[in-house]
């Protein structure tokens, strides 16, 4: 926002009240002597570093750091390993005893006989060698056992998915560039809320003032009154009407001091300063120098400087890449497994020396490829094919809503500058006819109803350039806010 310039002639301060009858100047100086000073930049400082709306936009862009990270893990090798015991009570395998072969079935040939009885006895039992080697293969099978540990590492690397890890991995980095934007965007949104917070809140306690000091003016203008009354020069009549005119300005007062408080609040509840708090603005509203508006960018330009376009044009990013995911799936995919495992079956909890780990060892390389899937994936590929032709003229919408908001901030900043000079004459040529008017008053030249006339003449004089400054310096942040510039986050001042 331009630098703001210490307003001079746009408002008189009100001037010292009468000890008759009372005002409330000592008590707002009372008021202001305890009130916390705040400028434009600390309620600027405090909204952007301590503001909710800020910190839920910082929570978005960190989410989107750990969303990237998330998908990144996709295209690197997947790593598990597992441990585990089991202690088996009772097992259909476990009889109680050894399995054993009866004295008829066993075969056992006599190693110290003649070669002859050897050949002879393998020829009449040679089918009882068979029924031997069975039982002792499944005697030493591990059934049963009430000891059993297992661990093992498996592994697993995706080697080709049809492009939908690569596309993941850049929806990824999209969705982390256009949080990044959002978040800006979040922050120039405060930025102007704070800044037309604070102007409405100056421009509601200068239009105090100035109702104050017509009221403090009709006041001594009713002792004058009174005075004359008492020298014979007045008449009462005279007396009661600038009691009235003043009593018809105090209704004016309160309601002035009521949207002064109003506003005042609204500022305190940005800047996330405590509501019972006092504060006094610092930063006075000024009439602006005369801007040059001939190095504004074209309106067509601007679009690219705004954050929310920006992160419009990710999002269509994003949606280009899910037409790829979902190309992706008519195509095969490949992927490496690996497995590397070890089991014990020890004959007590503890006793792992007692049998050796039996280890077992293998590698896969599987090919996944889709035939039918009922059109599921012809439908999800149409879908995001009409998303992302929406999220293009949803792009083109925001950039013609960028423009024409440009257009409208800076018509009104030409405006509000053109019409404070004019109402700037306005108030001198409104405070010259009240002058000559209390003259003529004074002369008997002039009635006391045109005194009041010119007072309230010149009171909405001082009312309308009052507004005149504060509309254009609104203006001047809406230029800004649709330029798309976006303050740094600051450290709030404590």
């Amino acid at each position: 926002m331009r630098s703001l310039l210490i307003l001079a002639a746009a408002l008189q301060p009100p001037a010292p009240c009468t000890p008759e009858p009372p005002c409330a100047a000592p008590t707002a100086a009372v008021a202001a002597a305890d009130s916390t000073p705040l400028t434009l930049d600390q309620a600027l400082a405090r909204a952007l570093g301590q503001s909710q709306e800020v910190r839920l936009a910082k929570a978005q862009v960190d989410l989107a750091a750990a969303q990237v990270t998330a998908a990144r893990a996709q295209a690197l090798p997947q790593l598990n390993g597992t441990l585990s015991y089991t202690r088996t009570y009772a097992s259909p395998f476990n009889t109680g005893g050894g399995f054993s072969l009866p004295d008829s079935m066993r075969f056992a040939p006599d190693s110290t006989g003649s070669v002859a009885e050897r050949l002879r006895y393998l020829e009449q039992n040679a089918g009882l060698a068979g029924l031997g080697g069975i039982g002792g293969l499944f005697g030493s099978l591990p059934l049963g056992r009430p000891n059993a540990y297992v661990a093992g590492v498996s592994g697993s690397q995706v080697l080709y998915s049809g492009g939908r890890v690569g596309a993941a991995l850049k929806i990824a980095d999209s969705y982390r560039e256009a949080a990044g934007f959002e978040f800006r965007e979040q922050v120039a949104e405060v930025a102007l809320q704070v800044r037309r917070a604070y102007v409405r809140a100056a421009l509601s306690q200068q239009l105090e003032a100035i109702a104050q000091a017509a009221l403090d003016q009709a006041l001594r203008f009713h002792e004058q009154q009174r005075l004359r009354l008492q020298a014979g020069t007045g008449s009462e009549l005279d007396v009661l009407r600038a009691e009235v005119s003043a009593e018809n300005l105090r209704p004016q007062l309160v309601e002035a001091r009521n949207a002064a408080e109003v506003a005042v609040l609204d500022l305190k509840r940005l800047v996330d300063l405590p509501l019972t708090r006092p504060v006094k603005l610092t930063t006075a509203l000024a009439a602006p120098a005369v801007v040059d508006t001939l190095g504004e960018p074209d309106p067509t330009a601007v679009a690219a400087q705004r954050a929310s376009v920006s992160a419009a044009e990710r999002q269509v990013e994003i949606r280009a890449r899910q037409v790829d995911v979902a190309r992706g799936a008519f195509l095969p995919s490949v992927s490496l497994q690996v497995n590397y495992g070890a089991q014990n079956l020890p004959g007590t909890t503890f006793g792992f020396n007692d049998t050796p780990w039996r280890r077992d060892v293998s590698a896969a390389v599987g090919v996944s490829v889709p035939l039918f899937t009922g059109f599921r994936r012809t439908a999800e590929l149409e879908q995001a094919r009409v998303e992302l032709e929406r999220s293009r003229l949803q792009l083109g919408q925001l950039k013609e809503g960028v423009q024409v908001q440009y257009q409208q901030a800076r018509g009104e900043r030409q405006r509000a500058l053109s019409s404070i000079a004019a109402r700037q004459r306005t108030v001198d040529q409104a405070q010259r006819v009240h002058d000559l008017t209390v003259l003529r008053f004074e002369r008997g030249l002039a009635t006391q109803l045109e005194v009041s006339d010119a007072r309230l003449a010149l009171l909405q004089a001082r009312t309308n350039v009052a507004q005149a400054i504060a509309d254009f310096h609104i203006a001047d942040a809406g230029v800004e806010r649709a330029l798309g510039a976006a303050p740094a986050v600051p450290t709030p001042a404590r």
